[in-house]
């Protein structure tokens, strides 16, 4: 019954040996449960998605087994390639604008692991026997459900790796064989793509338990030449934190409205830039104001992929500063692509 938390990864820095591989999706984590006509989506965290998702409520009634209870991903697919932006715009609380995107841009669900089937749990069976039932049970499953492909073939994982990444997906996740399913315990492992890139420090936001940074605020400049908005690095012990505060100083701006994104408090100018600071259905009351710095600083971050070659789409990691690079180089022109990739091509359709 739900909530039952999602089984995690650990990161690791090269693809292990003896496992089960499957890509590594880059959607919302999804516990299904079904029960002939009952039908629950359940989140990471354990709260339902159900209400966000009702097209696939309906494919999960019609292409699933009857009683079952199953691990995958939602994910969103656009002209080939993983679009999570349209996936944040679904957890909306009018019920009519959600109706009205799973019309347009409706989800998918890719399954990979199975934890009930009928009146069986299969929690404690190892992997390998899971995996050959979810196989017996999903065969021939049409879309928007599609079994998650899976090898234990370390050399196609390795393919996977590197040619995945242009459909969107972010890594490869590797399984051991005869582990058992262990809700919210990090019993698998993760490898992820990361690369590096130099960035422009334009403001800081202070950390929840007093006056040392919290996050770093990141910029890279367009072809227009104006600086966009890319990300955040936060993960500083907090005596570097307090450091940050101090080495920062001497760039610290009184007065906002000389800095590139004087406009951050505008809700409209939100829909014409990138701008640090817009509250939204995630961050809520969330208090986002941030101390603008002149943007003159240049320090080298790594991250693992862009979202649609906009902004980094997890927390970039700093790796160190940059005085021998000028602000201006740091351009969207530096960002490896990777080779697309078609989806279908991943997911057999």
């Amino acid at each position: 019954m739900p909530p039952v938390l999602p089984m995690l990864a650990k990161s690791v820095a090269a693809i292990p040996a003896g496992m089960q591989y499957e890509a590594k999706w880059d959607g919302f984590r999804a516990i299904v449960f079904r029960d002939g006509d009952e039908v629950e989506l359940g989140s990471r965290t354990g709260k339902p998605l159900t209400r966000y998702f009702p097209e696939l409520v309906t494919a999960v009634r019609e292409r699933l087994p009857e009683r079952c209870v199953v691990d995958g991903e939602i994910v969103i697919a656009r002209e080939g390639h993983l679009d999570f932006d349209a996936l944040t715009e679904r957890i909306h609380p009018a019920d009519s604008r959600v109706r009205t995107l799973a019309e347009r841009t409706p989800a998918s669900l890719v399954v990979f692991d199975v934890l009930a089937l009928g009146d069986a749990s299969l929690m404690d069976a190892p992997l390998t026997e899971r995996r050959e039932r979810l196989t017996a049970e999903l065969s021939g499953v049409r879309a928007p459900v599609h079994l998650a492909p899976a090898t234990t073939d370390i050399e196609v994982a390795r393919q996977w790796f590197e040619e995945y990444e242009g459909a969107g997906l972010d890594g490869v996740i590797a399984k051991p064989l005869t582990v058992p399913y262990r809700p919210d315990q990090r019993a698998m492992f993760k490898v992820k793509h990361e690369r590096t890139a130099d960035v422009v420090v334009a403001g800081y936001r202070l950390h929840k338990s007093g006056p040392v940074v919290g996050s770093l605020l990141l910029g890279l400049y367009d072809e227009r030449g104006t600086l966009q908005h890319v990300g955040v690095s936060a993960a500083f012990t907090m005596k570097r934190r307090a450091e940050l505060v101090e080495e920062l100083e001497p760039l610290r701006l009184d007065d906002v409205s000389g800095h590139p994104w004087a406009a951050w408090s505008e809700e409209a100018a939100h829909e014409t830039a990138r701008l640090p600071g817009a509250p939204s259905r995630w961050s809520g009351r969330k208090d986002l104001s941030w101390v603008p710095l002149r943007p003159d600083r240049v320090a080298e971050v790594a991250y693992d992929h862009m979202e649609n070659g906009q902004r980094f789409r997890h927390t970039a990691r700093f790796r160190r500063w940059r005085p021998d690079r000028t602000p201006e180089s740091c351009t969207y022109a530096q960002l490896e692509e990777p080779v697309r990739y078609d989806l279908a091509e991943i997911l057999g359709a």
